[in-house]
């Protein structure tokens, strides 16, 4: 239930984005900028809250089409059991405390690159805070994942702390290459999301009474 609101909060946000406000301006007056969240001082558009509660508005924003299509694609696919595992409202709490984890990491990434001022937009750090816990939780759940080797393109079921694990350490490699946001990825955030998330769920487990899937 919370991961379809989730999703569905997520897809009318970039529907007003895209049809009323227009994306620029979305994203100015709505995402994380981190200088913003460090001084508490709106310094550009009129933002929709007073920083640093852009924290919370810019998990629900996006910058584009294919941006929020595989946001939304991880979220539906791992977010479901997951919220099965934690129950309702510690998945909803669990997701927002990784989002603002997230956040926060990319902030203080970007502040010591020397880019304080371009907003941060998206969901991925609160699903990287999902995928955390879904690795934990699901560790031999398999994924069926696309692959193309050379010119051939392949289906895989691929058991998802693999596929996860090589998600994760793609996200270190280019953040330890010393790309901060390159290409408008946030790759701070996902790892700040995900570290959030593997340290909630290990504390947190699964609710009192969860039975997992037989032939998980």
């Amino acid at each position: 239930m919370v991961t379809w609101v989730l999703v569905a909060v997520n897809v009318l946000a970039f529907l007003w984005q895209v049809g009323v406000v227009g994306l620029p301006y979305s994203v100015q007056a709505g995402g994380a900028i981190p200088y913003e969240i460090l001084s508490f001082r709106d310094v550009q558009v009129p933002d929709l809250v007073p920083p640093p509660l852009t924290i919370f508005t810019s998990m629900f924003l996006h910058g584009g089409w294919a941006h929020i299509a595989f946001n939304m694609l991880f979220l539906w696919i791992f977010g479901n059991n997951v919220e099965d595992a934690l129950g309702h409202f510690r998945y909803f709490f669990f997701y927002l405390a990784a989002g603002v984890v997230a956040a926060v990491a990319q902030t203080f990434a970007s502040a010591g690159a020397g880019d304080p001022l371009t907003p941060m937009v998206g969901a991925s750090g609160a699903i990287a805070g999902v995928l955390a816990a879904y690795m934990v939780l699901f560790p031999q759940a398999r994924v069926l994942t696309l692959v193309l080797i050379v010119f051939i393109i392949r289906l895989f079921y691929i058991p998802a702390r693999v596929f996860i694990g090589l998600w994760f350490a793609l996200q270190l490699l280019m953040a330890l290459g010393g790309v901060a946001g390159g290409g408008g990825v946030a790759f701070f955030a996902h790892i700040g999301g995900f570290v959030a998330g593997w340290a909630m769920v290990k504390m947190m487990g699964p609710h009192r009474g969860y039975r997992r899937p037989a032939g998980w």
